[in-house]
């Protein structure tokens, strides 16, 4: 009781939240409220639980799931409803972070704008991509921890971003691991395969895994695949090989995570500790 208890004030002062608002021993919440967060809950398996008064999946565990974006800026509101009408309220404020801005000039204007035939094709990608991220499967790997898919130096990281010829380009939104064509890459959690397309445009390689409740994780780059869709893998299993297919300076692996359309820093899901 004593560390539940202690769990609780600690959720006060990082969400700002006032005692009174809190019902005691039903919610807890993992402690990382930054930008590009993802956030773990568990409460009673029969409460309901919504984020801005939009439900979210609670697993027969209790478990649920949330994000923050690189920039998000305003608090989000949790509510949780128990079956007997009880509600508890807590305002999650993200904490901003900064980001490494780069700015890069003499690029070649047939890398800057790609042509129609290319702009086509990329726009294909996107839907596949699109739609693998819109799953909201039962799955509930995404509440037992992750693990680096690769081990290699990080080369890149969430929320840079870079101006080219003075143009903003899309903020980087994975975590770039330094290897040689053929290394090994592991599936970070259990999870079930969704994609796989072996030449995307931009991303090359391109493979997709489900770990439930929205959070996927992606894997770009890939010069190979040793899994296929609706393969179920385990933490720590092979499922690819590092390459520098698409629009790749050289073999890496970029790492991505979502939470449906949400993207979020990889490096923040590693440091999630499961929920007792």
């Amino acid at each position: 009781m004593a560390r539940l208890t202690a769990l609780l004030f600690s959720l006060v002062l990082v969400s700002g939240l006032t005692i009174s608002q809190v019902v005691v021993a039903k919610t807890q919440l993992t402690e990382q409220f930054f930008q590009g967060a993802l956030i773990v809950g568990k409460t009673a398996p029969e409460n309901k639980v919504h984020l801005n008064g939009k439900a979210i999946k609670v697993s027969a565990s209790g478990d649920y799931v949330l994000g923050f974006s690189r920039d998000e800026k305003n608090n989000s509101v949790l509510t949780i409803v128990s079956p007997k009408g009880e509600v508890e309220k807590r305002t999650l404020k993200p904490l901003k972070r900064e980001y490494n801005i780069q700015r890069i000039e003499g690029i070649a204007k047939k890398i800057m704008n790609p042509n129609k035939k290319a702009n086509i094709r990329v726009g294909e990608d996107n839907k596949k991509i699109k739609a693998a991220r819109t799953i909201d499967s039962d799955l509930t790997a995404f509440a037992q921890g992750f693990i680096a898919p690769i081990e290699g130096t990080i080369t890149g990281v969430y929320g840079s971003q870079r101006f080219y010829n003075g143009v903003p380009k899309w903020p980087h939104y994975g975590l770039d691991y330094a290897g040689n064509t053929g290394d090994p890459v592991k599936a970070p959690a259990d999870g079930v395969v969704l994609m796989f397309v072996p030449d995307m445009f931009y991303s090359g390689g391109t493979m997709i895994i489900d770990h439930g409740h929205g959070v996927s994780s992606t894997f770009l780059h890939l010069s190979d695949a040793y899994v296929k869709v609706g393969d179920k893998v385990s933490k720590g299993q092979v499922v690819a090989a590092v390459g520098a297919s698409g629009r790749a300076t050289g073999p890496h692996l970029d790492w991505r995570i979502n939470w449906f359309n949400v993207r979020l820093d990889p490096a923040l899901v590693l440091k999630l500790k499961p929920l007792e």
